[in-house]
């Protein structure tokens, strides 16, 4: 046994035993991740059955969001009389939605007061763009007070006339966040031209006047514009209210829905495998595509998407060329001494900062500091009311380009350590001097080196959070940093991020059965995001190495 100790055999297997247990928890966690995420946007059947308590009998009408068994213990304590031989009960998580008429969206039933399950496939529900689902049975479609289809024949007819009312809902979208968002910003940007000529103190009073004129004359012709496209708006809103339904609750109540409020309507007792498919392949790509709703608990992530993608591209491009410099002016010029040693002991401790801390210096330093003297250089019109001297996209990227520069600085200077001393003599034997010996020879071999501190910052990056909350993340951010609108490219607004919305979703939403998929599918995302980002990294890392090694060969 000794000898076998002393042979190293016990540590490779246990190193390899350690290896695999945490492969198995991350590889499982994934799947956590994936199944209760990927799960959401399966449509499940409709359920109805009846729950009977003291003698009262209610119809319970939705899907069963989970099931579990609980002590029998647990259920007397909520009030139930659940009888006496009874160990264990199993109770249900009813999605029953009306959240409008009912005051909320789960239910909690015990099994033994249920009927038993029945499955009508005139159940029908309806996702909303406010309220949440809707559970009930169709009746009537109505074309403004007229009713034009009933029973079986409103359910042929419903398709056509919610793709119609979703289409205007997407023209009246559309008009009002671009063509209206266009206008009104060139109104704002004219409002501030003449605070600006009122400003100019170079100007006289009848250069002022003349300006202020022309200014206000394009603002009279904006409006003229803006007028014709409101009525144009308020014509596609009509059109989308045009058109409604009448449907009935489990309760008996029937209750009118207007198509332009309807997201989708499903019949899913129906539903065929196949339809099922093509449901959650539309579902997924609107949760992928769409914009959030109801408090982030509905709808899509895409803002949050593109500001992650978007912080992350410009942290990657301005700690780079920071990082790079940095690790070759101390490994190839710095005097390799007591202060470049406390410099290296300094870069790895900052790497140990907790993020917080670098929201902090992000907000007072970037934001209150640097931020506020922009606006006092270069946007006085704007004031009081800052521009660059409050949270935003650029000042997020920069904190996250603080916070990962450490990671950038000791990858980048290690693969310039590994780099053969050899290498160097035979260039500066062959007459390069020491600059062209650096970025001739030594920087594209360390090359990889570089892009592996890269790779370890975007995976830092992306999924950072607490300092985010600081500097410009925010609960839903209106417009993307990138329009139509000169300049096109808007760093000073703020953005939407995957991590804060898992944060926000699962810890400040009101509603937090209905955002617990969310919570999973956002962060099957974001996982997905890291993973496609670093190997795109890995494989430009890989192509260089391969590059410079068949060179030196």
């Amino acid at each position: 046994m000794r000898q076998w100790f002393k042979s190293g055999d016990p540590w490779i297997w246990l190193i390899g035993g350690a290896v695999s247990i945490s492969l198995i928890m991350v590889i499982g966690l994934l799947l956590l991740i994936a199944v209760r995420g990927l799960g959401h946007f399966w449509q499940p059947p409709i359920v109805e059955t009846t729950f009977h308590d003291e003698g009262q009998e209610i119809v319970v009408l939705g899907t069963i969001r989970t099931a579990e068994t609980v002590t029998a213990q647990a259920v007397r304590e909520a009030g139930f009389d659940v009888s006496e031989g009874q160990d264990l009960v199993d109770r249900y998580l009813f999605h029953t939605g009306n959240r409008d008429l009912t005051g909320r969206d789960f239910q909690w039933f015990v099994g033994d007061f249920l009927d038993e399950f029945r499955y009508p496939d005139d159940a029908i529900v309806l996702e909303r763009r406010e309220w949440g689902n809707f559970f009930g049975y169709l009746v009537a479609i109505r074309q403004g007070d007229e009713i034009i289809a009933e029973g079986e024949e409103a359910f042929a007819v419903l398709p056509e006339r919610l793709a119609r009312s979703n289409d205007l809902v997407a023209d009246t979208i559309r008009l009002e966040r671009y063509e209206i968002g266009r206008i009104n910003f060139a109104i704002e940007r004219e409002r501030l031209e003449q605070r600006r000529i009122e400003l100019d103190d170079s100007l006289s009073a009848d250069e002022q006047a003349e300006r202020i004129a022309a200014s206000e004359a394009e603002v009279a012709r904006l409006n003229t514009e803006y007028d014709v496209l409101f009525q144009e708006l308020e014509q596609l809103r009509a059109s989308a209210r045009r058109d409604s339904l009448v449907a009935r609750t489990s309760d008996g109540r029937e209750v009118t829905i207007n198509l332009g409020e309807v997201v989708r309507a499903t019949r899913a007792n129906t539903m065929s495998v196949p339809d099922k498919i093509g449901e959650y392949v539309s579902r997924f790509w609107d949760f992928m595509s769409g914009y959030p709703r109801e408090a982030n608990t509905e709808g899509g992530i895409f803002p949050a998407i593109f500001g992650t993608v978007m912080m992350v591209f410009i942290m990657s491009i301005v700690v780079t060329p920071f990082g790079v410099l940095a690790a070759i002016y101390l490994r190839e010029y710095a005097k390799q001494g007591p202060v470049t040693r406390i410099v290296r002991i300094s870069v790895n401790n900052l790497a140990g900062v907790p993020s917080i801390v670098f929201g902090v210096f992000g907000l007072g330093f970037f934001i209150y500091f640097l931020g506020g003297n922009i606006d006092q250089l270069f946007f006085p019109e704007r004031l009081p009311a800052p521009t660059f001297g409050s949270p935003g996209l650029i000042w997020a990227s920069l904190t996250l380009a603080l916070l990962t520069l450490p990671v950038v600085i000791v990858s980048t200077e290690e693969g310039l350590t590994r780099i053969p001393k050899a290498m160097r003599e035979g260039s500066l034997a062959l007459g390069a001097t020491k600059a062209e010996t650096l970025w001739k020879i030594i920087v594209p071999v360390s090359t990889p080196a570089m892009m592996t501190g890269l790779i370890l910052a975007v995976a830092r990056a992306a999924g950072e959070v607490a300092p985010l909350m600081l500097v410009g993340v925010v609960k839903l951010a209106p417009n993307l940093p990138v329009d139509g609108q000169f300049p096109f490219i808007h760093l000073e607004r703020r953005i939407m991020h995957l991590g804060f919305h898992i944060y926000d979703v699962g810890f400040q939403s009101p509603n937090a059965e209905a955002a617990r998929p969310l919570v999973y599918a956002t962060a099957l995302v974001l996982v997905g995001l890291i993973l496609v980002l670093n190997l795109t990294a890995i494989a430009v890392r890989n192509r260089l190495r391969e590059r410079y090694k068949s060179e030196s060969d």
